[in-house]
């Protein structure tokens, strides 16, 4: 007898301590009013995470590029000088000085100074006394008018600033989707845990009523053991929970960064809001069921290929101007008095045709052949890229349906289970039921709310990849 008083008493010690442990930890985690909201949490990721800021670069990329192209076009300064002297005789002094505007069908405008002088001047280079001024006109009659590389350059320059755009936002919105998935999981890992936390309470309330009502003679002896063994059981899965919780707050931490880069650990006193079911759509844009040719001709990734196609187009208009025989014309109106506008007549001028054409045009063919090529392969890859978005849209829609289905039902089976374990623990309060049957049906009470947390996370998840398909989430 004094074994079995001492048992007991260790049991009660052992109860009290790891529940007190316990409770401790899950007050220092969870009894706090601060909730990390997903809204929260997605502004500061959008904000500050590396590659969200990465991502920006990549829309500045493309507007360098438009810069870059748009210099083709800038007005030009060229001086051109050159002299020599020998043995105290000058043989040559020659001055050309040109202002070049190009513009965008070919034509290039110019205006020109010149003034040589020299003993040995090529009698071609002379020119009046004060130099000779002159204006004019350069262009390209056939290969080069309509398409040209410095026009073809800008127009893609200017197609690739709405890829970029478009690239950013299939990034960012990647970034997001992965930072919501590992925030959903930081949720079900919370529950789980608050799950377990919640039944080890019921167990150790069971145990010592089971203890007390041994004491009174009203219960065996194998009953204690019996309440004994399923409080240790639920200690163990209540830290393994805690584990896994904490595992999921320092992933969530991974997306979690202040200004200068400075990556920032989860303070452990904040919590997931429990209310995400309830916001998620309105969060993540995710409330569109019914998508429309609208909202998938402005995706990211089908926007992209169709500046892309636009580029291809642009090429092989370029390539095939390039088969078009090259005739550069020049005409410059010459005059040594430039204040004297009328001074400029037909008399006097200065003009050049230039014509050239390669006999086989293999390299231009196979440059257009080329052209066509990836035209044709954008023209798929987009094709492609519409069936399978909407193929996905269609799929995830499925899937949210079923796994709210399936929550519904899940959600009756937890009701029905807990009625279940009450009558249980009724009868045996009367003496007419066993331990045995309670733990088992608290067993499986305990799995079906596992089950229901588990497909309110594929509803959050399945949510949050649609929002993912449609790029919704960054907006």
């Amino acid at each position: 007898m004094i074994f079995k008083n001492t048992h007991i008493n260790l049991l009660k010690k052992l109860s009290f301590l790891l529940v007190l442990g316990f409770t401790i930890n899950i007050e220092a985690q969870t009894t706090n009013d601060s909730i990390f909201t997903l809204e929260e949490y997605l502004g500061i990721v959008k904000q500050f995470h590396p590659i969200a800021k990465q991502a920006r670069l990549i829309s500045s990329e493309g507007e360098a590029k438009l810069l870059k192209a748009r210099g083709a076009f800038d007005p030009k300064v060229e001086v051109d000088f050159n002299n020599k002297e020998f043995k105290g005789t000058e043989y040559y002094n020659k001055l050309n000085a040109a202002f070049k505007i190009p513009t965008w069908y070919g034509i290039e405008l110019k205006a020109n100074y010149e003034d040589n002088e020299g003993y040995y001047l090529n009698p071609e280079a002379t020119v009046p006394e004060d130099g000779l001024y002159s204006v004019g006109v350069s262009m390209s009659l056939a290969k080069g008018f309509l398409a040209n590389k410095r026009m073809t350059t800008l127009k893609q320059a200017k197609l690739y600033r709405n890829i970029a755009i478009n690239k950013q936002r299939t990034v960012v919105n990647e970034v997001l989707y992965n930072a919501i998935s590992t925030y959903f999981n930081w949720l079900k890992s919370y529950q789980e845990f608050q799950v377990y936390n919640d039944y080890l309470v019921n167990a150790n309330e069971r145990l010592n009523n089971v203890i007390s009502s041994f004491e009174a003679g009203d219960k065996p002896a194998v009953d204690t053991l019996e309440a004994s063994i399923n409080y240790k059981n639920r200690a163990l899965d209540v830290e393994k929970s805690r584990i896994k919780y904490l595992k999921s707050q320092l992933e969530l931490s991974n997306y979690l960064w202040l200004e200068n880069n400075v990556p920032v650990e989860l303070d452990y006193s904040l919590k997931p809001d429990i209310n995400s079911p309830l916001v998620v759509d309105t969060v993540l844009n995710s409330s569109i069921l019914q998508v429309t040719d609208s909202i998938l001709e402005n995706h990211p990734k089908i926007k992209a290929l169709e500046f892309k196609q636009k580029q291809l187009v642009l090429e092989k208009r370029l390539k095939t101007s390039n088969l078009l025989p090259k005739i550069d014309v020049q005409y410059n109106f010459l005059t040594s008095d430039y204040e004297q506008i009328n001074s400029l007549n037909t008399a006097n001028y200065k003009a050049s045709v230039n014509v050239s054409i390669p006999l086989f045009l293999r390299k231009e063919r196979g440059d257009l052949k080329l052209a066509k090529i990836k035209l044709q392969d954008v023209n798929f890859d987009l094709s492609a890229t519409r069936v399978s978005l909407l193929n996905k849209i269609n799929a995830v829609q499925q899937e949210i349906n079923s796994y709210q289905t399936q929550s519904d039902i899940v959600e009756n089976l937890v009701n029905d289970y807990k009625r279940l374990v009450n009558a249980e623990e009724r009868k045996f309060e009367l003496g007419e039921g066993s331990l045995f049957l309670i733990n088992y049906r608290e067993a499986k009470l305990i799995e079906t709310e596992l089950k229901r947390i588990d497909v309110i996370n594929k509803v959050l998840s399945t949510k949050a990849n649609f929002a993912q398909i449609l790029n919704t989430i960054e907006n």
